[in-house]
């Protein structure tokens, strides 16, 4: 796919109050939904927008800046849940629990998202790199660090190191969409369904606290559940 498309990144990103480019997001976007697929045309968007695909090089200036402006509309929303998640005035174990179900939540409601990092960080330009790990990366592991260290000072969770931790956790998550289909052909499993996502929460929340919490703090939790 990288071969094939001009990886020059626009200087700017389109700002949310501009209809047609907002118009294009969104039809890549749900095309992208309907075919469980990152490999959509121009031609394909722009039908589904009904906007002329000559706009995308106006407005975004390629392909690639059409998705690096997709990819950026959907991490604000999720920076923005981190940010209100960490004022919450509740303690950081019930953070920790939230943001766990929020990240794979968050993967299934956008299921190419996950691809697309995969794409801009490794196959598109190094400038797009540059700009998901300014908008998705950072903003994600500094929310990490300051959480991992909330926790710490109330005594609710072991020392930690922040990136093993963002490693660990953004890993699973992840992989549980990325990997799906090499797991599909090796174990017959189907598709992440609403079901599966409630199964993987679980199953993360018990793996991540099991081995984060403080004795006593495990306890707590255990006796709580």
């Amino acid at each position: 796919m990288g071969s094939q498309l001009n990886t020059s990144v626009p200087a700017r990103l389109p700002g949310g109050k501009n209809t047609t480019a907002d118009k294009l997001l969104v039809a890549a976007s749900e095309l992208m939904i309907e075919r469980s697929s990152i490999e959509v045309s121009l031609s394909d968007i722009a039908l589904k927008s009904g906007v002329n695909a000559a706009l995308v090089k106006y407005h975004f200036g390629n392909k690639d800046g059409l998705l690096l402006a997709l990819l950026a509309r959907d991490a604000a929303t999720e920076v923005a849940n981190l940010e209100y998640l960490l004022a919450q005035p509740i303690a950081p174990t019930a953070k920790l629990k939230l943001h766990i179900a929020g990240i794979i939540r968050a993967y299934h409601q956008f299921p190419y998202m996950n691809r697309l990092i995969h794409y801009l960080l490794h196959e598109s330009s190094v400038d797009a790199a540059d700009e998901v790990s300014k908008f998705f990366v950072a903003p994600l592991l500094d929310f990490h660090r300051r959480l991992l260290t909330e926790g710490i000072k109330a005594g609710e969770f072991r020392s930690i190191d922040p990136v093993l931790f963002y490693t660990s956790l953004i890993g699973a998550c992840d992989h549980l969409f990325f990997g799906r289909h090499a797991m599909s052909r090796a174990t017959g499993v189907g598709p992440v369904t609403d079901e599966v996502c409630r199964q993987y929460i679980k199953h993360m929340e018990a793996l991540i606290c099991g081995g984060m919490l403080t004795s006593n703090n495990e306890t707590a939790a255990s006796a709580a559940e």
